[in-house]
């Protein structure tokens, strides 16, 4: 029995460069690739729009922007993959203890620069994922307590959807653009 794609799937973004999403593989094939698609798909919420609209609060009282997801995203990438995980000494990227919401509040930064810093955060966590097993092991910075790699894979691909339904909105409130 032959079975056919439904007509009422929302359509696809324009320019769609993600791969399809695998139906079987690995554990890890299967959480990359989830990964991935989600950056993937945040990046492609932002193509095509004039800087100064990805740094503009579309949905109001909500201050929130693509541009500051962007540096948030860029944020998480360092946070859980190099500190959290790999227990690297870098700094945080946009936070201090004074000023926690950087990432989202202070957008004096220029778009393309944001773009290459969250493309390079995103390669070196693809370097750390790849060099280790999923149930390897950093340490959670606020307990101590052992932290697999999985669970970091998990939390970002969960972090990543929440921020893409997110950029989803914005995208529409902007220009009109919808599409998953």
């Amino acid at each position: 029995m032959a079975l056919t794609q439904p007509a009422h799937l929302a359509e696809t973004l324009s320019a769609d460069t993600r791969q399809p999403l695998p139906l079987d593989g690995s554990e890890r094939e299967i959480l990359t690739a989830y990964l991935d698609w989600h950056r993937t798909t945040f990046e492609l919420k932002c193509r095509g729009m004039a800087p100064e609209a990805l740094s503009h609060a579309q949905i109001p009282p909500s201050s929130l922007t693509l541009h500051g997801i962007l540096r948030h995203l860029s944020g998480a990438e360092r946070w859980w993959f190099q500190m959290q995980f790999a227990q690297r000494d870098v700094p945080h990227l946009y936070y201090t203890d004074e000023d926690p919401s950087q990432d989202f509040d202070s957008l004096d930064g220029d778009v393309d620069e944001a773009f290459a810093v969250w493309r390079a955060e995103v390669a070196k966590s693809r370097e750390i994922l790849a060099a280790h097993a999923l149930e390897d092991t950093g340490i959670h910075l606020a307990t101590g307590r052992p932290l697999a790699l999985r669970r970091v894979v998990v939390h970002m691909i969960a972090e990543y959807a929440r921020h893409c339904g997110h950029a989803d909105l914005l995208r529409e409130r902007t220009d009109g653009v919808t599409g998953h």
